[in-house]
């Protein structure tokens, strides 16, 4: 069970932001609230894909890095994207230089277009994998979930790579399916009341 840090402002936070000094705003004003913008959710996708087997600190520090390579994750720029790219990407100091990963954000941009023609948008598809918030588990006493694994295997059967269940649920997490700041944090409740006001794409 996680329990809290108290912030400079005096006020309690989950635990992990007070890890790093840049984590603390992405805390209190990204993570958790609810993203509809096909283009952010394919960029977290793509972060959390590079993020495997390293630190969320490692990605946020080049996260601006990875904006300026691959076009703000515009998916159908990337889609278009050849081994001419990847050779370019692959000497770009300023992102993770993983020839499977880039790769994969390549594919992931073109499995990406397909979903929108499919599924109308990627944010009415991966709403679908909301669960209901009274069957949730006190907050961050997990790392994957049913439905994380269920979007995981969907996805894979849909052809994307480099995002299995725990990716899932960290993606579900930062973009707002589930509420998962400590009880006692303060941006719980504002994450909440977000997500009370946000129209789930259909």
């Amino acid at each position: 069970m996680a329990s809290d840090f108290i912030a400079p402002d005096g006020h309690p936070r989950c635990l992990w932001c007070g890890g790093a000094a840049e984590f603390l705003p992405y805390h209190d004003q990204e993570w958790g609230f609810p993203v509809a913008d096909d283009q952010r959710l394919f960029e977290k996708i793509c972060l959390e894909s590079f993020q495997s087997g390293l630190s969320w600190r490692t990605i946020l520090n080049k996260r601006e890095n990875f904006r300026a390579a691959f076009h703000h994750f515009d998916f159908n720029q990337v889609s278009g994207f050849d081994e001419e790219d990847v050779q370019r990407l692959l000497q770009d100091a300023g992102i993770i230089r993983h020839r499977g990963k880039i790769e994969a954000t390549i594919n992931n941009a073109r499995c990406a277009q397909e979903m929108v023609v499919q599924e109308g948008s990627l944010a009415a598809f991966f709403w679908r994998y909301e669960p209901d918030s009274a069957s949730l588990p006190a907050p961050q006493t997990q790392t994957t979930s049913p439905e994380s694994i269920a979007l995981a295997k969907d996805l894979k059967k849909r052809g994307w790579k480099f995002f299995g269940p725990t990716t899932a649920f960290a993606f579900m997490q930062a973009m707002g399916l589930i509420n998962d700041h400590s009880l006692n944090c303060v941006t719980r409740e504002r994450v909440e009341q977000a997500r009370q006001q946000f129209q789930r794409p259909t």
